[in-house]
């Protein structure tokens, strides 16, 4: 009887320090370059930032930069069944448009093969051009753009 009650206080006192340090990590703080969110908390969202509006293209930094979008594009279907940026920046269009054409590397697959289309791994236009919003920095960044290519 006495090994029956020591073993029922033992997995009691065990479930109590369980159910403290839960209750510990779930209610603590994080700090996070957005500012402290309480991990069993939602935060709202933020604001949306006011993205520059038709613009001239913006200098790159570094090289095989992908060049950052110039006007807005909220609303702009990109999808398996249409992509509206290739409606001013396909080459049919670019002319008439006065929008920068796309890469020839958009028409390559991983293999190197020159397609007559844009490759689909390049069709998802913002999985890495994104829009310039008029948002201050998260952090610090001391980054200098290259001056020129090719100095020794």
């Amino acid at each position: 009887m006495k090994i029956l009650s020591i073993i029922m206080i033992t997995a009691s006192l065990a479930m109590a320090l369980s159910v403290q340090a839960y209750q510990e990590v779930t209610s603590g703080g994080l700090e996070t370059i957005r500012g402290i969110a309480k991990i069993n908390e939602t935060k709202s969202a933020e604001a949306l930032k006011r993205v520059i509006k038709d613009k001239n293209p913006i200098q790159r930094n570094y090289v095989h930069q992908p060049p950052v979008v110039p006007h807005q594009i909220r609303g702009y279907r990109v999808n398996k069944d249409s992509n509206k940026c290739l409606t001013c920046h396909g080459w049919k269009y670019a002319r008439e448009t006065g929008a920068t054409k796309i890469s020839l590397t958009h028409f390559e697959t991983r293999d190197g093969k020159t397609l007559s289309d844009v490759s689909p791994r390049r069709y998802f236009c913002s999985q890495c051009h994104v829009t310039q919003a008029d948002a201050p920095e998260l952090v610090d960044n001391l980054f200098k753009p290259v001056e020129s290519l090719g100095n020794d």
